[in-house]
């Protein structure tokens, strides 16, 4: 069954890659897309938007309704630009060349979502006795904003699968592991002045160039709280300053500065850490000196993005699912690039990453997928249907 539907995964797949959905754009033609297939063999759907109404994510389900268990198979329906990059293709057409697959999204992670869709009318036809969910969401690339939104909703009707697997590209090897993603700017307020009488004002570079030594001071204690297993790589939380902005001139006090920094954490309690001992910094620190020369200086901290890691469960079922599927016996892996994962996880949800492709293919030009690898998904998830019937 595997191999006769590839052909239908790679139309399907070129489908999908024609859609530009990057993640600064509406989704909704590509969920529609989707949905109209789904609707076609039966599917019971569930939408869940944006607060500006020009994004989606699509909830799908097959087999008994309002049962609670069943398995999800999910994936991010969003991409990155292409633009800066030089593609020997146009990316939003699927080429096929030397047994790949080329075209923006192809493995990250469309081709994924192409499988899940070519073998959704068989299970619409197979008696399930245990429900099949599929997850398409939006803006993963961007800070996981869709599937916490469709989470939310999930949890607000319900509904409780059991177990869920995420198509990011591993190579179908099976992750049970990352770490989580977190991205902030923090915002410096002070008192401009000329550069002659610098204590007359407040130089908000001055106290953002602080921050950010407390921030690589907190990025060397982590080092020394990494986990003993030490299967991530780097095997420690991370912290690091993407970018820095600020002032006018050499002579003009800065009355602003802004800092955008992410932190990578192997746990919550690094997490938990991290953010306590920058609020004391703050508070503590660089406010009082600030606001005692100009009371309006302030800080501030606005989350871009905030999405916890997968912590490696010991007797996942999610885990042990994925072996019997693919019949890989190989060690786990853990990551530092982020999914959705964990968020699936926060809910009470036992999850594993095993996808097509490969992570090393992601945000690059010419980005593509083996066609070895979508048969390989292909036989993973045809070998749900007997987990579904039992």
């Amino acid at each position: 069954m595997a191999h006769a539907l590839l052909g239908d995964t790679l139309e399907i797949l070129a489908d999908l890659i024609a859609f530009p959905s990057v993640s600064h754009d509406s989704n909704l033609e590509l969920i529609a897309y989707i949905n109209q297939r789904l609707d076609q063999i039966g599917t019971r759907t569930y939408l869940t938007l944006d607060p500006s109404g020009t994004k989606a994510n699509l909830f799908a389900t097959l087999g008994p309704a309002d049962m609670d268990g069943g398995i999800i198979l999910s994936g991010h329906t969003d991409v990155v630009p292409v633009e800066g990059q030089e593609w020997t293709s146009d990316p939003y057409v699927a080429t096929i060349r030397n047994k790949r697959l080329y075209g923006r999204g192809a493995c990250d992670m469309k081709g994924f979502l192409a499988c899940m869709m070519a073998y959704a009318p068989h299970f619409a036809e197979a008696g399930l006795t245990r429900p099949l969910h599929m997850a398409f969401t939006y803006d993963e690339e961007v800070g996981c904003h869709g599937a916490k939104v469709m989470l939310r909703e999930l949890e607000s009707v319900g509904r409780k699968p059991a177990l869920c697997i995420v198509g990011e590209p591993s190579m179908m090897d099976i992750i049970d592991g990352h770490k989580g993603c977190c991205e902030y700017t923090t915002s410096f307020t002070g008192l401009e002045g000329h550069g002659s009488m610098p204590d007359n004002g407040v130089n908000a570079v001055e106290y953002a160039a602080r921050f950010i030594a407390k921030l690589m001071e907190l990025a060397e204690e982590l080092k020394a709280r990494s986990p003993t297993s030490g299967r991530f790589d780097p095997p420690y939380s991370t912290i690091q300053v993407g970018r820095i902005s600020g002032g006018i001139a050499r002579n003009i006090i800065a009355g602003a500065a802004s800092v955008d920094w992410e932190l990578r954490p192997v746990s919550k309690e690094d997490y938990a850490f991290v953010h306590a001992q920058l609020d004391a910094f703050v508070n503590e620190q660089l406010l009082p000196p600030m606001q005692a020369i100009h009371p309006e200086a302030g800080i501030e901290t606005e989350t871009v993005g905030d999405v916890g890691g997968l912590e490696p469960v010991e007797g996942s079922k999610a885990v042990e699912l994925v072996r019997a599927l693919t019949g890989n016996t190989e060690p786990t892996h853990c990551v530092s690039f982020n999914t959705e994962a964990g968020l699936f996880q926060d809910k009470g949800i036992d999850t594993v990453i095993c996808g097509p492709g490969s992570i090393d293919q992601a945000h690059k030009p010419d980005e593509f997928i083996e066609l070895s690898q979508l048969s390989a998904c292909l036989e993973m998830i045809g070998n749900l249907e007997r987990h579904l019937k039992s």
